[in-house]
């Protein structure tokens, strides 16, 4: 397996592994043993770093991928994320410094560890100056109970002014061959402030492995009904993108 460095210092594969799905998001959680399995199987292919979140569940993920990767836990990167919280069956952002400061106690118990490895804020709250944000993850830095920090799906104003106040190690944002935006300004950005980038759903949410076309349905607790590019007139439209993606692995 290839590595790639976010920042300045923080090795990880160059693939890494999304958590979110083997208990969140598209559909019924998985069953438990087969997911350990399949954590402990992407450790031994040599991925390094797993992406979770206290809000994928919630918390169930977060518990999941602790007891998977706790017997690996001195060879992996642990990603988790804060900032965000269910209300009445809906996320809410809440980046507060008080709030965050108590998610990452949760977050280090569920997953049995004493620092967690890159501790991102997923959404920007609007209520909150993003330096007050970096300065509380600085803090915790300091505390010894996160090693890097990271935002996601940002812009790049608010990444420049939380970077001069504490330099962040990796920004998550959304990339795929059916959406690209990020080469528009956020890449360039990246360059040059020397953070990391790492790209979530390159599948496209499934779409591009061919796995859905225009008479798929999505199933309870799958949130990909709800996505305007899962329209059958947008996975119709679409389609050519599969086609293309098939082209290129048959040659």
């Amino acid at each position: 397996m290839k590595k790639r460095i976010l920042g300045k210092e923080l090795e990880v594969s160059a693939i890494g592994l999304g958590c979110m799905g083997m208990s969140h998001g598209y559909g019924l959680p998985a069953d438990k043993k087969e997911m350990i399995s399949m954590l402990h199987s992407a450790v031994e292919k040599g991925v390094t770093l797993f992406d979770t979140a206290e809000v994928y569940g919630p918390y169930i993920n977060e518990e999941l991928v602790g007891e998977a990767l706790e017997p690996y836990r001195n060879q992996v990167v642990i990603a988790t994320k804060c900032g965000i919280k269910v209300l009445e069956g809906k996320q809410v952002v809440d980046g507060k410094p008080e709030v965050i400061r108590k998610s990452v106690e949760g977050s280090l118990k569920r997953l049995r560890t004493d620092c967690i490895d890159l501790y991102y804020l997923p959404r920007v709250d609007p209520s909150v100056p993003i330096e007050e944000i970096a300065d509380t993850m600085k803090e915790l830095k300091q505390q010894g109970k996160i090693c890097h920090w990271g935002l996601s799906e940002a812009g790049v104003q608010t990444i420049r002014r939380a970077h001069a106040v504490f330099p962040l190690t990796a920004v998550e944002s959304e990339y795929s061959m059916w959406w690209r935006q990020p080469e528009d300004e956020l890449l360039p950005v990246l360059e040059e402030l020397g953070i990391g980038f790492v790209p979530f759903s390159p599948l496209g949410k499934g779409f591009l492995t061919g796995r859905f076309d225009k008479n798929s349905t999505f199933g309870e607790g799958d949130l990909r009904a709800r996505f305007p590019r899962f329209s059958v007139e947008a996975m119709e439209v679409n389609q050519v993108v599969v086609d293309f993606v098939k082209g290129l692995a048959c040659n």
